[in-house]
């Protein structure tokens, strides 16, 4: 029935069976569900995930955004494929016939949709978020496998490297190494086919922490700069950029400092000047020079470099309140650069902050840094 699923999800967030169960009534309150009382909800969790007790869709569907995971996930199985009926021809060339006429308001609608999340993601975090991303994931893959010729599937194959790269980030920030590996699969092969080499690198730039989380940041700095390759001359001065700071990152993480400062250099030198943030070829993006100090303050401490203080309170204070989880991750590298130079007073003010909001957005990497960082203190 698949309790190792449900249990692998709570241990992730390093919650208890008694804090799974504050978390469903306290999900149910907010929204007015009703819910078995606290005694039988610790009798549902046991059974559930020593398969005694088959999850209820009522309880899966409360399950899934409370801890940021797919039903398959959930339920640790895979439901499986659906054959296409020999006499369905009828159905088949009705949705080829739709894909066809798919015009670009219908693409547009699917990018806004991929924008809204984004909105969502930021400021609520991704656990929430799982249900309407998979939905809109699926809609995009069969929208594209209904797409016959090279002009109808080009719009939706973008579109679909856009999405399947958002989802990515969100399955790598839930804790769903696997899923974000094959999203980020999946955007590659999309603007492959779109011929999109800016969504193409910027797939494979995030597909790089996955690496760098995983213990193989050599690995990682293989990839991303594969990814500088692969946008080429089509590359965007501010995605440039971004893919610069990425690698200055990741160089950081495999011990190679003057790599590392040479990257962060050649991003300020390819950040356009201004205040605007988002590179309107690529809406992924959000980086300018306040930004790009963050980034380099980060890197910095990772380094043990002293002088990162700095740079990180100033892009604190810069921060949009909006971006809830990059301030997590501010908290995290103050607090980092704050135990270099042995200041465990603000180190400690810092990682409770990080923590707070790590637990605030269910982001189970923050959390992680969180406690790696907890057992330095």
């Amino acid at each position: 029935m698949g309790g190792r699923g449900l249990r692998a999800a709570r241990t992730a967030r390093g919650w208890s069976q008694d804090r799974l169960v504050r978390e469903i009534q306290r999900y149910a309150e907010k929204r007015l569900l009703d819910v078995a009382t606290t005694a039988s909800l610790r009798v549902y969790v046991s059974e559930w995930e020593n398969d005694r007790r088959a999850l209820s869709p009522r309880y899966a569907a409360i399950l899934r955004p409370l801890l940021g995971v797919t039903d398959d996930e959930l339920r640790g199985d895979s439901a499986p494929a659906q054959p296409l009926l020999t006499d369905g021809y009828g159905d088949l060339l009705s949705r080829i016939d739709s894909a066809r006429s798919m015009s670009q308001s219908m693409v547009k609608t699917f990018m806004d949709q991929t924008e809204l999340l984004r909105t969502m993601d930021r400021q609520m975090g991704a656990a929430g978020l799982v249900d309407q991303m998979t939905g809109h994931i699926a809609a995009l893959e069969d929208a594209l496998t209904f797409a016959v010729l090279p002009d109808a599937r080009k719009p939706v194959a973008i579109a679909l490297a856009g999405a399947a790269t958002l989802a990515a980030w969100q399955a790598l920030d839930a804790g769903a190494v696997e899923r974000a590996w094959r999203h980020y699969e999946l955007g590659k092969r999309a603007a492959q086919e779109g011929d999109a080499p800016m969504y193409l690198a910027h797939a494979m730039g995030e597909q790089a922490y996955v690496l760098c989380d995983a213990g193989r940041p050599e690995l990682a700095v293989d990839l991303v700069r594969d990814a500088q390759r692969a946008g080429g001359q089509r590359l965007t001065p501010r995605l440039r950029a971004w893919l610069y700071a990425a690698e200055a990152e990741v160089c950081a993480k495999a011990g190679l400092p003057d790599d590392c400062r040479r990257a962060l250099d050649q991003a300020s030198t390819c950040l356009p000047e201004g205040e605007d943030v988002r590179d309107p070829d690529m809406l992924s993006i959000f980086l300018n020079h306040s930004h790009l100090a963050r980034w380099r303050g980060n890197v910095l401490a990772s380094l043990g470099d002293a002088d990162a203080v700095e740079s990180l309170y100033a892009s604190l204070a810069a921060t949009d309140p909006t971006f809830v989880r990059a301030k997590a991750g501010l908290h995290c590298d103050l607090t980092q650069a704050h135990l270099v130079r042995e200041e465990f007073d603000q180190a400690h003010d810092h990682l409770r902050q990080a923590r707070l909001l790590a637990n605030r957005t269910g982001s189970v990497r923050q959390r992680r840094r969180v406690d790696q960082l907890t057992e330095r203190m």
